[in-house]
């Protein structure tokens, strides 16, 4: 059967009324009640969090949750966008494993959460039958300005850290990528952030020119399912 993406739950829709603390949302249902939902996007959301647009949840029935309803897309002017920083590692793998990324083809065996030292860990791990070791570490993306897909939308030294360890996996003769997932439908390119974070984009740049790879992706999102569409071009200087 042929892979379609990734499917989500069955979803409520309703209109944001405001995120705070990080991970609350309030919401407003279509049947007019007020809900608290659980937002699983740890970032600033710049772009992403208008108060006002349409947003949709999914529910879950398990009783020991605090919040049962979780954030899942808003629709801005222009696209959709995917909330749950999640789903991305999922996405990616279950693409790989369907063989539907060509530059990360190849590979027999697919493992999620390698630890690599003694405080780092990366999202996957992909060997082929030479044992050939190729680390990939997942990024979601959701800051686009005028076409411009742009990672990170906050300072982060964890993932400053994240090229170090991808960029010393290299200089051991191992295969090292930065994957950066945009969950939305309007972007044409791709760069770092380098205004919000410019340790990130130096770091990206130096691990690069010592043979880290890019791969970038964007996304078709709808209400059922969020799939991989385009690789989009990369610029990393300007």
């Amino acid at each position: 059967m042929t892979y379609k993406g990734f499917q989500l739950p069955p979803l409520i829709t309703g209109t944001l009324i405001q995120r705070y603390k990080r991970f609350l949302a309030d919401i407003k249902l279509e049947t007019g009640e007020k809900v608290t939902a659980h937002c699983p996007n740890s970032g600033s959301m710049k772009g992403c969090a208008i108060p006002g647009s349409q947003v949709w949840l999914s529910e879950s029935d398990n009783p020991k949750r605090k919040y049962k309803y979780t954030w899942e897309l808003i629709k801005v002017p222009g696209t959709m966008i995917g909330i749950n920083t999640l789903l991305p590692n999922k996405l990616v793998k279950q693409s790989i494993e369907n063989g539907l990324i060509q530059e990360l083809s190849g590979y027999s065996r697919v493992k999620a959460e390698v630890k690599t030292s003694t405080h780092t860990r990366l999202d996957l791990l992909l060997e082929n039958e030479d044992s050939q070791k190729c680390y990939v570490e997942i990024k979601n993306c959701t800051l686009v300005e005028e076409g411009m897909a742009m990672f990170p939308d906050a300072v982060t030294t964890r993932g400053q850290k994240h090229l170090e360890e991808l960029e010393h996996l290299v200089s051991m003769g191992h295969r090292g990528v930065i994957f950066y997932l945009i969950q939305r439908m309007d972007a044409r390119a791709f760069k770092p952030a380098d205004m919000i974070d410019k340790v990130y984009a130096q770091k990206l740049k130096k691990a690069v020119k010592n043979g880290v790879e890019i791969i970038t992706r964007d996304t078709r999102i709808n209400t059922q399912v969020i799939k991989l569409r385009n690789a989009l071009p990369v610029y990393l200087e300007g």
